[in-house]
This record gives structure tokens, sequence and C-alpha cells, in this order.
């Protein structure tokens, strides 16, 4: 009798490595990991990709990826994205960042490259508290949200309102794309899957700078399971982050953000100067 032809459906992405991650059960960066490394191995370019890892519970994620790696200080992937890419332009450069990193002591690192139009891809966690530090009160904490600094919850007279990352950079003119998933469901992490490959691709495109941000859970900090805390997340995060892309220039008909952003100044004499005829004054 002849033997059956197997078929492998579902293995380890090559770009993940075979190691034991550091993250507490439940948490969502294991997800986020694999469709990173998927997206990695179908676009083929592991051996050009280069991932700077963060300050925070992913900080280790040197460890994981096959990819290069660089550690960052705290806040600053960006900065160190954005060196790279500029000293390797034919690299597939990505930051990957949680929220106290991001949105927090690294919020001008990102603020300023996303507005130059740096051409790297950003992945934003944001489970709405500082996981690795034990649960402190972060930018994304919700109003109301009791965390370790805040043991009465978030008091917005106080601390201020939340960050809402992709609406904050969607008005920067060097942003091609901004999309906000989640990984609660099969459905949504093949949509997660897909933003994430699409902000690679991006890169490998010239388009420009794209971040996409996952709404994640920490049931450790939120003292809930993890099943109960995807369900806490979607009763109180998702209403205040709206899943959905925020930015699109190709969707809207550019080639990348620098024609959209001169689209966007074209009123502007000096923003777009009239090209001199031969004989005109200089």
């Amino acid at each position: 009798m002849a033997e059956k032809e197997t078929k492998v459906v579902f293995e380890r992405p090559h770009a993940l490595l075979p190691v034991v991650t550091n993250y507490c059960p439940g948490c969502s960066h294991g997800i986020v990991n694999r469709l990173v490394a998927e997206c990695l191995d179908e676009l083929d370019v592991e051996g050009d990709a280069i991932g700077v890892a963060p300050v925070g519970c992913s900080v280790m994620a040197y460890d994981f990826f096959g990819c290069d790696m660089i550690e960052a200080a705290h806040g600053r992937a960006p900065a160190v994205a954005t060196a790279v890419k500029r000293v390797h332009p034919d690299g597939v450069v990505f930051a990957y960042q949680g929220d106290g990193d991001l949105a927090s002591i690294g919020m001008a690192e990102t603020i300023h490259a996303a507005t130059r139009g740096e051409h790297i891809t950003v992945i934003f966690i944001n489970n709405a508290i500082y996981g690795m530090t034990g649960g402190q009160m972060a930018p994304t904490s919700l109003p109301n949200q009791v965390t370790q600094t805040s043991p009465y919850g978030r008091d917005t007279a106080q601390a201020g309102f939340p960050i809402r990352v992709c609406e904050l950079l969607s008005s920067l003119d060097g942003v091609a794309y901004l999309e906000r998933v989640t990984v609660d469901s099969p459905r949504n992490v093949r949509k997660a899957k897909k933003a994430i490959k699409k902000a690679f691709k991006n890169q490998i495109d010239g388009v420009g700078y794209s971040l996409v941000e996952v709404v994640a859970t920490c049931p450790t900090n939120w003292g809930l399971t993890p099943q109960d805390s995807f369900e806490w997340m979607r009763t109180n995060m998702l209403p205040y982050y709206p899943l959905g892309v925020y930015k699109d220039v190709v969707a809207d008909g550019f080639v990348n953000a620098a024609e959209a952003a001169a689209a966007r100044a074209a009123d502007c004499p000096i923003a777009n100067p009239a090209p001199q005829t031969e004989g005109s004054a200089q």
C-alpha cells in the first residue's frame, strides 16, 4: 500500500525561534510575536529584517525573533529604528513597543519619527497599563481604571485623559498608514495579521511610516483570568479605542505619504514653489 503524502498545515514560523518566552499566561504579546514572524516569513524578508526591542514586557524580544535585533533604551526605539533605517535603507526595520515605552517616555521619539515620515514599521501593544514593572497607570489607562498607582481609579482631573495614539498620529503628514486591531478571536487575529503585513509591505514599497496598534490584555496586572481579561477589554477598551483604519494614503489614491502631504499643502506657495523656467529670476 502506497504511503500517504503528508502536508504541514500549521507550524512555527521560521522567524520565530523555538524558545520559551517570558510572557505571562494569556498575554497578547505571544500572539502578536507570532503574527510578526509569520509576516516576515511570508514576505521573505527575515534575512533583511532588523527589529528594535523596547523596555517593557517584550524587552527580551531579541531572544524570540530569528532576525537581527537591537535593544533600545526606554522609549528610544523609534530613534534607534530611524538610525538603522538610514544606515540600512534596504533593510526592513521595525520597532516593537508597549504603551509605556511608546506613549510615555518615548512619546517625543514617536511623534518626531512619524512626522518625519521615517520608513519604518511600528508594532504598538496597548494594554492600558505598565506590565513589566508591576501594573502602574499608563498613558493609555482608562478613566477610573484602578492600577497600582491609581488605587481609586484614574482621575482625569489630576492625571488627564488617556492618549489615543492612532487618532493623535493621524494628523501628521509623514504618516502613511495607521490601523488599530486586536487579537481576541480568530477573526480578529486574521485582521491583525493583515494589518501588520500591510505595514511591512508599505515599508518595502517606500510608502512611508506605518503603525499598527494592537489593543491587548494584561491578565496578571488586571487581576483577571485570560478569558475574563478579554471580556474586560471588549467591554471597556474597545469603546474607548475603536478598531479600524485611521489613515491609509494608498487607499486615498496617493503613491506615498510625501505625495499625500504635498496635496494637503497644495495652497501653500512656500510648500509648493512653482518650477522656475529658463531665463526666470533666480
